[in-house]
């Protein structure tokens, strides 16, 4: 099949578009920002459900001490609030009272597990402050 000047011309032509075609798509792609469903950072209600899922999971925590990890849970909020104006000394303390608390209600494997839980928390908060 012989190809006329307007064919190959054709040709070049819709090359040349499809190229510019997948460039555009390609840069949009490449540029588009991502955008996060990490959540738990702004609603605490959504941290405080994680949280107690994965303390479950990870612990292998019975009924009753998932009552009481709310419980804590519940009180710690509430202390957080009412000392939300304090400085950070207070804060500390009402969060190393809390982590005493919930390691009293766990056996001895869960508290070994607990312990990286409260140290992985520690690294991710400082991390945070950098």
């Amino acid at each position: 099949m012989k190809l006329t000047r307007w064919t190959v011309a054709l040709y070049m032509g819709l090359v040349f578009l499809c190229g510019g075609v997948a460039g555009a798509f390609a840069f949009r792609l490449y540029t588009v920002s991502a955008v996060s469903a990490n959540v738990s950072r702004r609603n605490p209600e959504i941290f405080r459900k994680r949280f107690l899922a994965e303390m479950k999971v990870r612990l292998g925590l019975s009924e009753d001490q998932m009552g009481k990890m709310t419980e804590i849970m519940e009180e710690t909020r509430r202390r957080f609030r009412a000392a939300r104006g304090t400085i950070a000394p207070d804060i500390k303390k009402i969060r190393e009272e809390q982590r005493q608390q919930i390691s009293e209600i766990l056996n001895p494997e869960q508290r070994q597990e607990w312990v990286k839980i409260a140290e992985e928390r520690d690294r991710e908060r400082e991390n945070k402050r950098r």
